[in-house]
């Protein structure tokens, strides 16, 4: 298995906001973990990139990959697994491109900070680029140039070029319109496809993730309450918060003919 959550909790003080059982992504699989806002897919986001604390949180537990053990890391230990082999793409890709620097600077020092040389950086980047169905040329312009799903693709593409082992997604597709969002779902199943990378793509949107998902894990109030493959979950829920998320997701119907 190569991400594996046990026990995990994450608490602010006394008030705990993530109370895992257990949660795991094996190699090349695409694992949703789908919930309203608020109920702890964020936190637990945070938590296995070891940031839980930059937000006054405290964690225990246990978060492996491929067996081996992340919560006793340094944070200099930590931040050689962050990117390299754990990468994160967010709701809001702009946030990850300073509006001073050209989109390719901050990809550079991105890949030089993970021990590349210029040259390599370079290349990796613009392979990338190509892998993600975009021109490389675009990393000669300003983040203001690029449309959000463009964005959203070149953050994939530093997971890419960093040959990142598990990438974390959460929201990535919530802030785009239907058409580029389909775009950016089928990138994320190309990497598991081809690359074999393993996903954990956190949502509120169901619809979404019963689309792209091989698993799925139903989280309420910080809690898992159900997870099994992703066609059985949502075809047949076991637990009613379950029905009651996907009762609410909206149902397109064809109006009757004259």
């Amino acid at each position: 298995m190569r991400l594996a959550i046990t026990g995990l909790q994450v608490s602010f003080g006394a008030r705990r906001v993530v109370d895992v059982d257990e949660l795991r992504v094996g190699a090349a699989e695409i694992v949703g973990l789908a919930g309203e806002s608020g109920s702890g897919k964020s936190m637990t986001t945070l938590a296995v990139l070891g940031l839980a604390h930059t937000v006054g949180a405290t964690v225990r537990g246990s978060i492996t990959l491929d067996g081996a053990e992340l919560t006793t890391l340094s944070q200099r230990e930590l931040r050689d697994v962050r990117g390299r082999r754990i990468a994160a793409i967010f709701q809001s890709p702009a946030t990850a491109f300073s509006p001073v620097f050209r989109v390719g600077t901050v990809v550079q020092r991105a890949l030089r900070l993970h021990g590349m040389s210029k040259s390599e950086a370079t290349e990796a980047a613009s392979r990338a680029m190509r892998q993600v169905l975009l021109s490389p040329g675009l990393l000669d312009r300003y983040p203001s140039q690029l449309s959000g799903g463009q964005l959203q693709r070149v953050a994939i593409a530093i997971a890419l070029a960093l040959r990142a082992e598990v990438l974390l997604a959460d929201e990535p597709t919530s802030a785009l319109d239907v058409t580029v969002q389909a775009e950016v779902l089928e990138v994320l199943r190309e990497l598991r496809d081809r690359d074999g990378m393993s996903v954990l793509f956190i949502s509120h949107d169901l619809a979404v993730v019963a689309e792209l998902c091989d698993r799925v894990a139903i989280m309420r109030e910080g809690r898992i309450v159900e997870q099994g493959p992703a066609a059985t979950v949502l075809s047949a829920p076991a637990d009613s918060y379950t029905a009651d998320l996907l009762a609410a997701v909206p149902v397109i119907r064809a109006e009757a003919g004259p």
